[in-house]
């Protein structure tokens, strides 16, 4: 399928994060800017404020490396998978959409939310943070996703749903710490996932 671009010779862009889901920005590219993207497999749009092309993070060096660009059943939009150098919105904020209702949190934002919040923890060492203490101890860490994962189990068979859910997600909150202690993280567990389908 081709692009459809529309009457001023655009296609309108949504940027979302290859690894975690969340939509970055909504921009504009025309065929020059989707043929430089495709070249360098880094983002590469139409400003249509300064009417020029637009190499995202030329300046600012938050890049966005292209893993996939995917065409809406019309042709006429484009999603494009990436993977950021750094914030997408120019306020320095990681996505342009900041504004509006932001609490609830989508169910999706969960876990990418928790992989950042442990990074920051790794990097800042908080005094008396619990995440702090669990990344200096990986033996117990250890432990305690055992634990906590046979509590699961044991909700499963025994408890109400909203005990199976709590102890779930303390499982979850322990095995990204474990996960981060190696510098690894609950994404590339996804990864692999993906890998095994088919």
């Amino acid at each position: 399928m081709e692009i459809v671009f529309d009457q001023q010779g655009l296609v309108p862009v949504i940027v979302q994060d290859w690894r975690s889901g969340e939509v970055l920005t909504l921009a504009y590219a025309n065929a020059e800017a989707v043929r430089r993207t495709r070249e360098s497999g880094e983002l590469h749009l139409y400003s249509r404020s300064r009417e020029e092309q637009w190499h995202k993070g030329a300046t600012s060096g938050n890049t966005q490396a292209v893993r996939a660009l995917r065409l809406d059943c019309d042709g006429d939009a484009l999603l494009a998978l990436v993977e950021p150098a750094g914030p997408a919105c120019h306020t320095g904020e990681r996505t342009c959409f900041h504004h509006g209702q932001l609490e609830p949190a989508a169910p999706h934002e969960a876990l990418p939310a928790l992989e950042r919040t442990l990074v920051q923890r790794a990097a800042e060492r908080p005094q008396g943070s619990y995440t702090v203490k669990l990344l200096e101890d990986p033996q117990l860490v250890g432990e305690k996703v055992r634990e906590e994962a046979e509590e699961v189990t044991r909700a499963v068979r025994e408890e109400s749903d909203e005990r199976v859910d709590n102890e779930a997600a303390d499982v979850l909150y322990h095995l990204a710490v474990l996960l981060r202690g190696r510098g690894r993280s609950l994404a590339d567990a996804q990864d692999v996932l993906n890998g095994r389908r088919g």
